[in-house]
């Protein structure tokens, strides 16, 4: 039997919203595997599924670039160890630095783009290094999104903590921005039903199932109440779907056809998403040291 740590429990709380004695059960009846102790509350409580993207855990900032003709731009994610550092003039000049030193190249991946040089001539790892030197911190490239647009490239950030860019054909500007913003607030995981990947809708599926037949219908009503609720799931997740939140009582798909629009593609970072960030508990330490010391 696995051991149920107080963090895991912790951990599954936050992912569910439920009580502590209902998560420890759920993860003491799935070995302490902490997905399946999640389907299994989801199952048993319809508690929606998490969203990664509220929970900020590394500090940085998200850059962003876009040339003149609005059909290149790349968005990167710099992080750092404090939200101090993270507001420094010379750590987000850096991450903006990387930005574009990632759009005027053709690199594929993080440390290919190390080895590009800077609009200063110098090597972008170097300047990184300098930059760890400097801040006292340690300081990451962590991913990057080029675009080549179809259409033309609009942009949003949100402090400097969330950021999207987005590839829109048709309507104007001022549409790109409240789209890019309106992916901000809204977090969908792709444009259409189209792109929903397949894994995804199959454990939808299995989980909404599963609650269904806790109803004790029948068969036939059971798979009529699954299909309304994978309808529902898509229009929440996917872009086209969505309510505009600038004007709820019309979707998005239905502005873009008022606009004679579409979006073609979009990539939105949150900054720190799926990284786990160190709890510092001085007390605990302090208590441990005693322990040990008595010992």
């Amino acid at each position: 039997m696995a051991e149920i740590t107080a963090s895991l429990v912790k951990e599954l709380r936050e992912l569910t919203g439920l009580g502590m004695m209902e998560c420890k059960k759920a993860l003491t009846e799935s070995n302490g595997d902490l997905k399946a102790a999640e389907d299994l509350l989801r199952i048993r409580s319809g508690a929606k599924a998490s969203k990664a993207a509220g929970r900020i855990a590394a500090e940085g900032v998200v850059a962003t670039y876009v040339n003149a003709e609005g059909n290149l731009g790349v968005m990167v994610e710099v992080n750092c160890e404090t939200d101090f550092v993270g507001k420094n003039e010379d750590f987000v000049s850096f991450a903006k630095m990387a930005a574009e030193c990632a759009a005027n190249s053709q690199v594929a991946d993080v440390e290919t783009l190390g080895q590009c040089k800077t609009s200063a001539g110098e090597i972008l790892e170097e300047s990184r290094k300098a930059l760890v030197m400097k801040l006292g911190e340690n300081v990451t490239i962590r991913r990057f999104a080029r675009f080549n647009a179809k259409g033309r490239l609009s942009q949003y950030l949100h402090g400097a903590k969330i950021g999207v860019m987005i590839d829109v054909e048709g309507g104007d500007d001022a549409l790109g921005k409240d789209l890019a913003m309106h992916i901000a607030a809204s977090k969908p995981i792709c444009v259409s039903k189209d792109e929903v990947p397949a894994e995804i809708l199959t454990k939808e599926r299995e989980i909404y199932t599963a609650q269904a037949a806790e109803s004790g219908k029948p068969a036939d009503i059971i798979a009529k109440m699954v299909d309304g609720r994978i309808a529902k799931y898509l229009a929440e997740v996917t872009l086209m779907g969505q309510p505009f939140v600038k004007d709820p009582d019309q979707t998005v798909e239905k502005l873009l056809a008022a606009k004679k629009a579409r979006v073609h593609s979009f990539t939105m970072y949150v900054v720190g998403e799926g990284i786990e960030k160190k709890s510092e508990d001085f007390a605990a330490e302090v208590a441990a040291a005693a322990g040990a010391a008595m010992a």
